[in-house]
């Protein structure tokens, strides 16, 4: 079984910047692929940013330029750095994992983004 710890999030101003974390345990492959999504009040749950272990990554359009993925392989852990952050940025984040055709989740943790 796997696992995915998330950091916590937070309430940042406009403009702010937040670091979010997830860390895997459990029986992980090394051919994985980790990222984070995200989801809005009343919207559908949307790709934020993924990467693989070889350190390709992949952005969504509306987070481009701002928010930068990153991992440790030697701690299964994934990272999420986002800055110029803006109210419509606001969001539980849910970290994954995908590993050997099946997907794992983190717990989620809330971004809030307002003055």
């Amino acid at each position: 079984q796997v696992q995915l710890v998330e950091s916590e999030g937070g309430l940042v101003q406009p403009g702010g910047s937040l670091r979010l974390s997830c860390a895997a345990s459990g029986s992980i492959s090394t051919i994985n692929t980790m990222g984070w999504y995200r989801q809005a009040p009343g919207k559908e749950r949307e790709l934020v940013a993924t990467i693989t272990r070889s350190g390709w990554s992949n952005y969504a359009d509306s987070v481009k330029g701002r928010f930068t993925i990153s991992r440790d392989n030697a701690k299964n852990t994934v990272y999420l750095q986002m800055n110029s952050l803006n109210p419509e940025d606001t969001a539980v984040y849910y970290c994954y994992l995908r590993d050997l055709g099946y997907t794992f989740w983190g717990q989620g943790t809330q971004v809030t983004v307002s003055s």
